[in-house]
């Protein structure tokens, strides 16, 4: 109940119903007075944020120390006292996509590259007896100079080029002649590759490295589309699963699932914070304890699974294998269609 007067008239300002009492029956809405000062807007905005947060750290507590618990108290109508599923799901995808982008740059613009190792702007930075004796090396003995070799790392960009259609044009006028020719006999899907292989070519010059890295941030982005797809999936697979189960229905499946990403964000994060610390200190043996999170992921999985669903730990470990199975190549369609579409759309 919020502090703010209540008003004298007993019509609901929302949908006009009589109210009986401070709450409208009919539509929720508190019938209160509708001018508001300054200090109330800050005062309702902090009564919300610790509303939210008191409600998210004790779910997040069982969620993460008691596995299935908090989907299996929502399913049995338990629910005022644990933040809404969804609004977990939002709010912790959130946070760990925008840490993930922040701390996973794509830029085009500035491509890392090496050779033999080292990178390029490293060896621009020798001095002229190390540089000429490194392209020596380079070039059958000959030293380069640094336009040479300022041409050579342009070449071997080119060579390398990433392509994802086959044929090598130089442009749509040419590519389309030899459609209309009847040289080339492309379906709809090979036809649309080949015009965006064309149209890349001619942004980045062909340089295969740029074409690679924008091909790489667009799929990138497109990872919390894809993880959002495939929550559904997994919620029908559990479905398919345990479809004996007749107190289950999809939407108890779907709960479970939200809440199992839900604890697995909160581990990538803690791991993108380890792997940071690493590449700071250059401590090795974070990655074992990486190592260890990602198993833990697993086994959360399987007790989360046998505590939900109250089966024997021999059908939970089948039904543990077979999910992943199953999700194991839901995901790599999925991955592959997104690849399609990011593609199609850089």
């Amino acid at each position: 109940m919020s502090h703010f007067h209540e008003r004298k008239e007993k019509n609901c300002l929302n949908c006009n119903t009589e109210v009986q009492g401070r709450y409208c029956h009919v539509c929720g809405q508190e019938n209160i007075e509708p001018k508001e000062t300054a200090w109330h807007l800050v005062t309702h905005f902090f009564n919300d944020i610790t509303h939210f947060d008191g409600k998210f750290f004790s779910t997040l507590k069982y969620l993460i120390l008691r596995p299935g618990f908090v989907s299996k108290e929502y399913m049995l109508g338990r629910r005022a006292s644990y933040l809404n599923p969804i609004r977990m799901y939002i709010f912790t995808s959130a946070i760990f996509f925008l840490v993930f982008f922040s701390v996973n740059h794509f830029d085009t613009d500035s491509v890392k590259t090496s050779v033999n190792g080292l990178d390029v702007k490293d060896i621009a930075k020798m001095d002229s007896a190390t540089f000429s004796t490194f392209t020596k090396s380079l070039n059958d003995g000959k030293p380069m100079s640094r336009d040479e070799f300022a041409h050579y790392v342009d070449t071997s960009r080119k060579k390398g080029t990433f392509r994802f259609a086959s044929g090598n044009y130089k442009n749509k006028a040419e590519y389309d002649s030899l459609l209309k020719a009847g040289v080339k006999k492309h379906n709809w899907l090979e036809r649309k590759l080949v015009y965006k292989q064309i149209e890349l070519d001619e942004r980045y010059q062909r340089d295969g490295n740029k074409i690679l890295t924008s091909f790489i941030s667009s799929l990138t982005h497109s990872f919390p589309q894809m993880l959002f797809i495939s929550l559904p999936l997994l919620a029908l697979v559990l479905k398919v699963l345990y479809g004996r189960s007749k107190n289950y229905y999809y939407t108890n499946h779907a709960i479970f699932s939200i809440h199992l990403y839900v604890f697995t964000f909160i581990c990538m994060l803690v791991m993108i914070g380890l792997s940071q610390v690493k590449h700071y200190f250059g401590w090795n043996w974070i990655d074992f304890i990486i190592t260890i999170g990602i198993l833990y992921i697993l086994f959360y999985q399987f007790k989360a699974m046998h505590n939900f669903y109250q089966q024997g730990w021999g059908k939970t470990i089948l039904k543990f294998i077979l999910l992943n199975i199953a999700m194991f190549f839901l995901i790599l369609v999925l991955f592959v269609i997104f690849s399609l579409f990011s593609l199609l759309k850089i």
